[in-house]
């Protein structure tokens, strides 16, 4: 018998507001109590190995001593002081290595506390870049369909309004372009076309490199980064990289525009970047975009201040995130992760209602014609002692790089067996219909 739930959650359940649910008919949160290495331990004592890292956050699983001890050192020094004025040293350290580890001159970053937020700021640096040097009417975006950066207003703007988390919106937020990606001859010609027709009205184009995550897991090769840039420069916009979920070695690169080998004008990068402990974003931009804000002009600085960007603790926590990816194997851990992912969701290709299976780096994906209830799915990987949160039409896995190969073994094996269970389901069904 399970033991009952914990005073705390029952006291305090009915208060939290959860996010992606319709709390009316949300089933009921399961109740954590500790977590380490890839896994959580609810407080009924039962253990998932964690599939997905929390949102694609815990790249060094859960617990790292090395993150944990350089937080609880910088508790004792600094938690957290305003950069209105200050700085300190956690900050202006981890400024200084994002900008030697990304590629070409992108040296200057901007600190804020979440993914959302860092968009919001890439854009308000593109369109204030052209208002410094007097261009006005540069005001739009383009964007591309599958494409989620967010879901803050100025981000639900840029994203596919098609994936149906901002449809409702529609009246709130400011037009933008969403587009298809220039991913074979049709698609580059009619890019090139809208760019041609609509260039003076635009300030950049953003995109998720090589993945588009929440839009679906869906995929694109470096060609189609190259095509955007040679476009952007063609036309002179900027380009924009949203690499929140891309970004520290999820793809196999330490950044996707490193495999692609394009420079974007702004990178955005979160999630991954405290190791999964702390939140923390930020927008890096290159020296082109930073210097049409160097003026003795104050209308021309850059008015946006989270109260607590680069905070200490968070940014003790993505120092020691970055020392783990210098002294540990973590690119070379996400290769035996892709190739393990690789083989052992192929034989998912063999099941009835499997649209697509497909792997890069530590993301592998399979796709359904359809899931008919996404809940009772969840519940059936939990019940494997897996936590897997499929989303619209696809089951995925984004575990810890440092994840044991049992453990993968395990999420591998959870997905074709729920998965394999659900076609003979439905087959039994189809025959007792008859």
């Amino acid at each position: 018998m399970r033991n009952p739930r914990p005073h705390w959650y029952e006291a305090g359940l009915d208060h939290i507001w959860l996010p992606y649910a319709q709390m009316k008919t949300a089933a009921s949160p399961l109740a954590a109590a500790r977590t380490y290495g890839s896994r959580i331990v609810l407080d009924d004592g039962r253990e998932l190995v964690d599939g997905v890292a929390s949102w694609w956050t815990a790249c060094h699983g859960y617990n790292h001593p090395h993150v944990a001890m350089a937080v609880a050192l910088q508790l004792e020094r600094i938690p957290h002081v305003m950069l209105g004025g200050l700085v300190h040293e956690q900050a202006a350290t981890l400024a200084r290595r994002l900008a030697a580890m990304l590629p070409g001159d992108l040296d200057h970053v901007f600190f804020s506390e979440s993914g959302s937020v860092s968009v919001e700021v890439a854009l308000k640096m593109a369109v204030q870049y052209w208002l410094n040097q007097g261009r006005r009417g540069r005001t739009r975006f383009v964007a591309f369909k599958g494409g989620y950066h967010g879901d803050t207003t100025g981000a639900m703007a840029v994203s596919d309004p098609g994936i149906g988390f901002h449809t409702e919106f529609k009246g709130l937020l400011p037009a933008h372009f969403v587009i298809d990606l220039p991913h074979d001859e049709e698609s580059t010609a009619a890019f090139e076309r809208f760019l041609e027709r609509h260039a003076d009205e635009l300030a950049g184009i953003i995109v998720e490199p090589l993945v588009q995550g929440a839009g679906g897991m869906r995929f694109h090769d470096a060609e189609v980064l190259r095509r955007l840039r040679a476009g952007a420069d063609r036309h002179e916009l900027l380009l924009i990289f949203d690499e929140i979920f891309t970004g520290f070695g999820r793809t196999g690169e330490m950044f996707a525009c490193e495999a692609a080998g394009v420079v974007p004008d702004i990178v955005t990068l979160s999630k991954a970047l405290t190791g999964g402990t702390l939140p923390l974003a930020a927008t890096v931009a290159c020296a082109k975009v930073f210097d049409a804000f160097w003026s003795d002009d104050p209308t021309h600085a850059l008015m946006h201040g989270p109260t607590y960007a680069g905070n200490a603790l968070a940014c003790a926590a993505a120092n020691a995130s970055l020392d783990l990816f210098e002294r540990e194997p973590r690119i070379e851990q996400v290769a035996a992760i892709e190739n393990a992912l690789a083989r052992d969701l192929a034989p998912c290709r063999d099941l009835p209602g499997i649209v697509d299976v497909r792997t890069k780096g530590a993301i592998g994906v399979v796709e359904l014609a359809k899931i008919d209830d996404l809940a009772g799915l969840r519940r059936r990987f939990v019940e494997e002692g897996v936590f897997v949160r499929p989303f619209g039409s696809i089951v995925y896995l984004t575990p810890a790089f440092t994840i044991e190969p049992e453990d993968l073994a395990l999420l591998t094996g959870a997905i074709m067996k729920v998965l394999g269970g659900k076609a003979e389901k439905k087959a039994r069904k189809g025959k007792q219909a008859k």
